[in-house]
């Protein structure tokens, strides 16, 4: 697996997976570097309160500062030795910015990253206890093949966004915090794999690669590559430049293989996922 700057960066640095595949990563301000992405089963959990104060971009000690919680205390209830209950969070809920709620439902509640939400249906036919959707701290991948009909497998977990609701695939991706706040200058609770088809970005980004998506950036600027929906509601890739002469401010949509055309949008009219930081191509 190989990651590449979808700005065709020359920076790149080669990775090895645990079963042996040899992965390669530059994005936008992506230098060299010695951490490995990998897709794999849950490992250590964390609870929300960890992914709330990795959200805030907080140190373990600060929140101590604020919350008058002690750092011991402070780490059970991050690393789930203790079972949450609201009562606990009641002392953090100002410090991070977050409801107890929240944080207790971290990653199922509005506000917290992806709203994801179960499906109940799948959830009574398997009984309740089988775990749906990616496990906490790992980035959920839409699941493109899900409710498609004619061979489409059922969606199982979703993530909705204002009207839409896109199938997650049960297993989500783990990326070291550090790679995610010091490289890709963003948050886990931010982020979206997203797996793509056509030809239409060809050389940057082919068929197949999936790409990992900012979904807290949603506006235009810089110019570069944005995830956006189209005019079905499907989500592809493109390349958008603001027209900034423009009243009101126009976009144009570029697809980077030339035998696509070129489109031109009010910004009013586009509706941005988020803007796409790396690349993820196997070889």
């Amino acid at each position: 697996m190989r990651y590449r700057s979808p700005n065709n960066s020359d920076s790149q640095v080669t990775f090895r997976e645990a079963r042996g595949l040899e992965a390669l990563a530059a994005a936008n301000r992506i230098s060299d570097n010695g951490f490995m992405a990998r897709k794999t089963k849950p490992g250590p959990q964390h609870t929300g309160l960890y992914y709330a104060r990795e959200a805030r971009r907080m140190s373990r000690s600060e929140l101590v500062r604020r919350s008058g919680v002690s750092k011991q205390q402070l780490s059970r209830l991050e690393n789930a030795q203790i079972r949450l209950r609201l009562d606990h969070l009641k002392p953090f809920a100002d410090a991070l910015g977050y409801t107890p709620e929240q944080i207790l439902l971290w990653g199922r509640y509005p506000g917290t990253g992806g709203h994801i939400e179960s499906s109940d249906v799948l959830r009574e036919e398997l009984g309740g206890d089988e775990p749906l959707g990616p496990a906490p701290g790992q980035v959920p991948e839409l699941d493109t093949r899900a409710g498609l009909g004619g061979g489409g497998v059922p969606a199982r977990e979703v993530r909705k966004e204002g009207r839409h609701a896109d199938p997650i695939k049960p297993e989500g991706w783990l990326f070291p915090s550090s790679f995610v706040r010091e490289q890709l200058h963003s948050s886990l609770t931010r982020l979206l794999v997203v797996d793509t088809t056509g030809d239409s970005m060809t050389p940057t980004i082919d068929s197949g690669d999936r790409v990992i998506v900012d979904t807290g950036h949603k506006t235009p600027s810089p110019d570069g590559l944005y995830a956006i929906r189209d005019t079905f509601g499907s989500i592809v890739v493109k390349r958008l430049q603001l027209i900034r002469s423009s009243r009101p401010t126009r976009v144009k949509i570029i697809s980077d293989n030339a035998n696509h055309p070129t489109e031109e949008v009010a910004l009013s009219e586009l509706e941005i996922v988020g803007k796409v930081l790396c690349a993820l191509k196997l070889f």
